[in-house]
């Protein structure tokens, strides 16, 4: 296998979400920094190794004309769907190509705006639809119709709809959705698909802040000390919670406990307290907790961007090393849950000088890694082989990273559109 063709690719990721909030999908978009010929073999046989049958659905989202073309000549039907821009398909070879991939049962979905459509010709080779609509336009019509004296709120996602002229059906997945309303109205009332992508900051908007942890979450920590489950597992999952990750910092550190040494890592507090007191604590938190499926995405996100950042400094077996990096990423974005500047929450704890000077100063030896990290959510991956170049980081294994990172990341409920004849 060539060890370089991830090297001549810029991949960005996207979750899709489903109506329980969970994790159904990951789009992967691929584009080219140069002109360099990429053999679709290869890169499907590095997606092959990369997932398994406990990943969540892979979706390629391609923009190279010459590389769809190949793709869609090699996939095989149980390998990676594949969404087809609208535009390609004016290209007749593309359509042709989509069509011979159809009858070989090769999963594809349209890609476009709303109040377009796949031809007539073609539309029967879609099994769904990726609607992505004009975030802006979108909410500037949600916040319109809100105004409107005598509106509910599921009136006010209708006028939103109706605006982007787009009817929500089962087999679409929409993208850049850019409300709470919308997202409730797709996903619980007309039962889309999916969403590709979180109104991150429109859903927080809606909750008083701070946010509180997830009471799921804290509920199985509290059935895992029970039954005293290795401390590796009692960390990761821990450390999955970014409310409760952080919540647990500082009361590892506060003056009432009065440890002798500050607690820079979620082990280490784990260690020094005990699981029994673990456990004290986590029932405490259980009364403010929260149960709301709309900042799983939220929770979600957070987590991704941390365990790139981990994975894209390669800290061998260094466990605390490692912790530390993720925790980087984690707390990268901690002031979304928590609603205050971020120069404030981490003064409260004792973080390192690299996790201060990568977050505040895009300084110190982890602040490439958090930046790659970052610059990988779609839309920014534009910008990753200028910054991997930049920092003397080797794209291929940027990429590498990336979709060993999202091939781990647990799928749930997965569904499987049904075919069209």
């Amino acid at each position: 296998m060539s060890p370089s063709v991830l090297g001549h690719l810029t991949l960005g990721y996207q979750p899709v979400w489903n109506r329980l909030r969970h994790t159904v999908a990951m789009m992967v978009f691929i584009d080219q920094p140069d002109a360099v010929a990429v053999d679709a073999a290869h890169l499907l046989a590095m997606l092959d190794q990369a997932w398994s049958a406990q990943s969540p659905t892979l979706i390629l989202c391609v923009q190279p004309r010459e590389l769809l073309l190949d793709l869609l000549e090699h996939t095989a039907p149980d390998g990676p769907w594949i969404a087809v821009q609208e535009a390609h398909l004016a290209d007749p070879l593309v359509a042709e190509q989509v069509h011979a991939a159809h009858r070989r049962g090769l999963q594809l979905l349209w890609r476009g705006e709303p109040g377009h459509r796949a031809s007539a010709d073609t539309a029967a080779c879609f099994a769904l639809s990726v609607i992505t609509l004009n975030a802006g336009e979108a909410l500037l019509g949600l916040r319109a119709s809100l105004k409107k004296p005598g509106e509910n709120p599921g009136d006010a996602a209708a006028a939103a709809l109706d605006l982007i002229r787009s009817p929500v059906l089962a087999d679409q997945i929409f993208e850049a959705v850019p409300s709470r309303i919308l997202v409730e109205h797709c996903l619980d009332q007309q039962a889309a698909w999916g969403l590709a992508g979180w109104p991150v900051d429109d859903v927080l908007f809606s909750y008083p802040q701070p946010i509180q942890p997830d009471r799921q979450t804290i509920i199985r920590l509290v059935s895992l000390t029970d039954a005293d489950a290795q401390l590796d597992l009692i960390e990761h999952t821990l450390a999955e919670e970014p409310v409760l990750a952080y919540r647990f910092l500082l009361y590892a550190n506060s003056a009432a406990l009065g440890l002798r040494s500050d607690v820079e890592s979620l082990r280490h507090g784990l260690m020094l307290l005990g699981l029994s007191n673990f456990r004290n604590w986590l029932l405490a938190q259980q009364s403010h907790a929260a149960n709301d499926a709309n900042l799983h995405p939220v929770r979600g996100a957070m987590v991704l961007r941390a365990r790139l950042t981990e994975q894209l400094l390669d800290a061998g077996e260094e466990d605390k090393l490692r912790s530390e990096v993720y925790l980087c990423g984690l707390l990268s974005q901690i002031d979304l849950v928590l609603g205050e500047p971020l120069t404030t929450v981490l003064q409260r704890l004792p973080v390192s000088d690299r996790i201060s000077a990568a977050i505040h100063a895009r300084s110190g030896p982890y602040a490439p890694y958090l930046e790659v990290a970052t610059a990988l959510e779609y839309p920014r991956m534009n910008s990753v082989p200028a910054l991997c170049e930049e920092h003397g980081i080797d794209l291929g294994d940027v990429n590498r990273v990336l979709l060993r990172v999202l091939a781990a990341a647990q799928p749930h409920a997965h569904s499987t559109p049904a075919s069209r004849n």
